[in-house]
C-alpha cells in the first residue's frame, strides 16, 4: 500500500528521483498524468486501468463532462521511462499543470500516488488538516446524539 510523503528534487538535468519506496510497491511500469487541483498521478500501468474505470464508473454515455475529462486525463497521460536509477524527467506540460520548479512532494494515497510542488502540496496540506478537524468535530457531535 502507497502511504506517506517523500520528498524530491528535480536535478539540474530535470530528472527527478522516484523513492525507493514507491518504485518497490508501483514497479516500473509506470503512467504520470495531470490530476486535480494542480498535481499529478503517478500509477502503474496496471493501476491506471483501474483508475480510468474509477473515475468514469460505468459511464457509458459519451456526453460533454465525460469527454472533458477523458481529454484531462488521457491526453495528458505519459508512460515514464526510468533510467538505472530509477529517475525520470518530467515532460514540461506535466511540469507547468503541477507549478513544479524544484522541490518535489510525492504523496502515497493507497492505490496511486500524487506528485506534488512543494509550494502547492504544503496549501493543501493545511487545508486538508482545517477540512479534516470540521469534519471530526462534525462526525463528534452527531455520534453523541
Amino acid at each position: 500500500m502507497l502511504i506517506g510523503q517523500y520528498t524530491s528534487k528535480l536535478t539540474d538535468k530535470e530528472r527527478v528521483s522516484i523513492p525507493k519506496k514507491i518504485r518497490e510497491e508501483l514497479g516500473d511500469d509506470l503512467i504520470l498524468a495531470k490530476w486535480y487541483e494542480n498535481c499529478l498521478v503517478l500509477v502503474s500501468r496496471e493501476k491506471w486501468k483501474e483508475l480510468l474505470s474509477r473515475v468514469f464508473g460505468e459511464t457509458k454515455l459519451v456526453i460533454s463532462p465525460v469527454r472533458d475529462i477523458d481529454r484531462f486525463l488521457m491526453s495528458s497521460a505519459y508512460e515514464l521511462k526510468l533510467d538505472n536509477q530509477g529517475r525520470f524527467i518530467i515532460p514540461e506540460i506535466l511540469k507547468k499543470h503541477a507549478e513544479i520548479e524544484t522541490e518535489i512532494i510525492f504523496v502515497g494515497l493507497g492505490d496511486r500516488v500524487e506528485v506534488w510542488s512543494e509550494v502547492g502540496w504544503r496549501k493543501i496540506e493545511e487545508s486538508a488538516q482545517e477540512k479534516a478537524s470540521k469534519a471530526i468535530e462534525i462526525i463528534a457531535r452527531n455520534t453523541k446524539k
